[in-house]
């Protein structure tokens, strides 16, 4: 058994998420992947392998569950697009590419280093589904079923930054610490949260929440 796969499994059983053996070892591969790039690049300011393993996989891997269940409540599970703002190291973006291969994935972020990263995950995990882009996000108009971002920036500003890319159906995902009252009452009037979720992380005591909006006139 390799390195971190016995905590992982036990962390899939945890959240209810099966994934094949082919999959658990993409989400391994990944991990190696981030360490190899982050002693060059800092990706990420985790740097041992237990702690990338809940404060980065498992966090991102508790984001599936919703995700799945909102795709199939909307009719979507066969054909999906998501786009992850701020993608970083490519969490929660990469890890759902991985687990939902239905979904079509654009990892964003204004930092090259980071979208070139993605683009070599995409290669090395042969996720045909995911894509590595090097913009702003207020660029980008393309539209998606789904606009995630995980601690990211605040939700006004994630969802203003990213009004331009939202399909006429689609909905924002944003995965947040404590539920973020201030952030929520700062929304513009044409932002209207439908669900704020409890997420529990296996290994992880921090608290955890997903915000789901849409503009106000969908809600």
């Amino acid at each position: 058994m390799r390195s971190g796969e016995q905590d992982l499994r036990a962390g899939l059983k945890a959240l209810h998420l099966a994934l094949s053996d082919h999959q658990v070892g993409q989400l391994l591969d990944y991990l190696d992947l981030i360490a190899k790039w982050t002693k060059v690049y800092n990706l990420t300011a985790v740097r041992d392998p237990a702690e990338m393993l809940t404060h980065h996989l498992l966090d991102s891997l508790a984001a599936v569950p919703p995700l799945r269940r909102h795709l199939q409540q909307a009719g979507l599970e066969q054909g999906a697009s998501l786009l992850d703002v701020g993608a970083g190291a490519g969490l929660p973006g990469v890890v759902i590419a991985v687990c939902c291969p239905t979904v079509a994935v654009s990892c964003v972020d204004t930092v090259a280093k980071k979208a070139a990263f993605i683009k070599q995950a995409a290669l090395a995990l042969k996720l045909p589904n995911l894509t590595g882009l090097h913009a702003r996000v207020e660029t980008i108009k393309q539209p998606f079923d789904v606009i995630c971002s995980r601690a990211f920036a605040s939700l006004p500003d994630f969802t203003q930054w990213s009004v331009g890319a939202l399909a006429p159906h689609g909905v924002w995902m944003a995965m947040k610490g404590k539920h973020p009252e201030d952030e929520i009452a700062a929304l513009p009037p044409a932002v209207g949260v439908f669900h704020v979720e409890q997420l529990v992380v296996p290994g992880l005591a921090a608290e955890r929440c997903m915000v789901w909006m849409r503009p106000k006139e969908a809600v």
